[in-house]
């Protein structure tokens, strides 16, 4: 196996160089008790898994967005909000409909936090159960 007989005359040569057949023969093994495992660790309970699709999100109509820009002038939909008063009575009109449209704010990139915690804390006291927040996806370019 991995001795080295010494020859006849009396002086063995010590043989210096290692002997990796036993070493490879052990792999060999190792390898193929590893092939006959793996299809039997990898077994699972069959089942049909949900197949899922990634959809866009689809604007309804009746989804409102609601815009705060950087000087932190609000907009429902396309029109300016004068004051916070008026922006009460218009998300309590939209929380009395049934089914309740989604609210989408939009902040500019810019504005200060404050002015969009206002809308949130109004759409919170105003009952709307859904908001969501509009941005652009990052491509990058700054």
């Amino acid at each position: 196996m991995g001795m080295n007989v010494p020859s006849g005359d009396g002086e063995g040569e010590i043989l210096s160089a290692i002997n990796t057949t036993p070493l490879v023969d052990v792999m060999l093994v190792l390898l193929i008790i590893f092939l006959i495992t793996i299809p039997v660790i990898t077994k699972t309970v069959k089942m049909e898994l949900p197949k899922a699709t990634n959809i866009s999100t689809i604007t309804k109509p009746e989804n409102i967005t609601i815009a705060v820009d950087q000087r932190g002038n609000v907009y429902w939909k396309d029109s300016i909000v004068p004051n916070q008063q008026a922006l009460a009575d218009l998300i309590r009109n939209a929380a009395v409909v049934v089914p309740q449209p989604e609210i989408h704010v939009r902040g500019d990139r810019n504005v200060r936090y404050e002015y969009v915690g206002r809308v949130i804390l109004q759409l919170q006291k105003g009952g709307i159960q859904k908001v969501g927040f509009i941005s652009e996806p990052d491509r990058g370019v700054r």
